[in-house]
């Protein structure tokens, strides 16, 4: 998806902490474009034959095996009891967020670039500010 993550006003401005929480939501759109799988396991025809009428499918050997990656389950949100959420602050999902960025920018470790290509860059940046009657330097 082209321009999704971080956007605001019509990208005129931007925001870590929505870019996070937009790739975040993207994570659903990517799970859901997988489709649907039409195989012997995704069907769990085993664990229907295993619980029989009446049962249940908490217990059974297929649900075991699956249930971790069977839906899609945010990174970012906080899915603990709402007691426990408010007790340690009740942080809403921009609150998360800006963690989540926090660490993002602490674990960065920029590339190594050769220094003329670096020299180079930063002065076609500087001439191209240079250029605009309203730049900041």
């Amino acid at each position: 998806m082209l321009h999704a993550c971080g956007w605001l006003e019509g990208g005129l401005v931007a925001s870590f902490e929505k870019f996070v929480m937009d790739a975040d939501q993207l994570g659903t759109l990517h799970h859901l474009a997988r489709g649907i799988e039409i195989d012997e396991n995704a069907q769990a025809m085993d664990a229907i034959r295993e619980v029989g009428p009446g049962g249940h499918y908490l217990g059974c050997a297929h649900t075991q095996a699956n249930f971790k990656e069977a839906f899609w389950k945010s990174d970012l949100l906080d899915y603990k009891p709402f007691e426990t959420w408010s007790d340690e602050g009740a942080r809403d999902t921009q609150a998360l967020a800006s963690i989540r960025v926090e660490k993002m920018l602490g674990d960065y470790v920029q590339p190594p670039m050769d220094i003329a290509v670096r020299e180079a860059l930063d002065a076609f940046v500087a001439q191209r500010k240079a250029a605009e009657p309203d730049s900041f330097m």
